[in-house]
């Protein structure tokens, strides 16, 4: 492969990265736009993933399984979620690779979760965007949540993983909507 394939290529794949990026980031908007504290901190079951305060600090519940018995996840824990997997990333990829899950604390608030998200959303894409190509196609700086992948393939999980939770996000807002009514 010369140059002006290569080019080409990572072109190719930034472009969809940019595209799939920009469509998973809407959607979260959308399904955030609104948004009040009391649906926040809402929870659709009895049982299911949440946020906790301990002592002044907002800490997530951690699933001992991924089984559908654990409950559906409150709005407050999918942003968790989202802060979570990102500042992850952030700092494996582009950091000191040294956070653990109990490092990464929730607002317990949506004003403050929608800065921190946006502040993410930023600091990624603007990391992203300073990625020679052969880091783009390399696999040296991918360090979690797998090693064994292009930095492409991360980039592509990380907009997975943000549309997944925009439309969990979505579902839950739906079932605040129809409980109160």
């Amino acid at each position: 492969m010369n140059d002006k394939n290569i080019q080409s290529t990572t072109d190719c794949i930034r472009h969809t990265l940019h595209f799939q990026f920009e469509i998973s980031w809407k959607m979260l908007e959308i399904h955030l736009d609104g948004l009040e504290d009391e649906e926040y901190l809402w929870r659709p079951a009895s049982k299911g993933l949440h946020v906790f305060n301990e002592s002044g600090v907002w800490r997530a519940d951690w699933p001992e399984s991924e089984a559908y018995d654990i409950g559906p996840a409150s709005i407050a824990w999918l942003t968790w979620h989202i802060m979570f997997w990102w500042t992850m990333v952030l700092d494996y990829s582009f950091g000191k690779g040294t956070l653990t899950r109990e490092d990464v604390s929730c607002p317990g608030n949506i004003i403050e979760t929608r800065e921190r998200i946006t502040h993410l959303r930023h600091e990624w894409k603007t990391a992203v965007a300073k990625l020679l190509d052969d880091e783009l196609l390399s696999n040296d700086r991918t360090r979690w949540p797998f090693t064994d992948k292009p930095f492409h393939a991360l980039a592509g999980w990380l907009n997975l993983e943000l549309i997944k939770n925009a439309a969990e996000i979505g579902y839950c807002r739906f079932l605040y909507a129809a409980q109160k009514k």
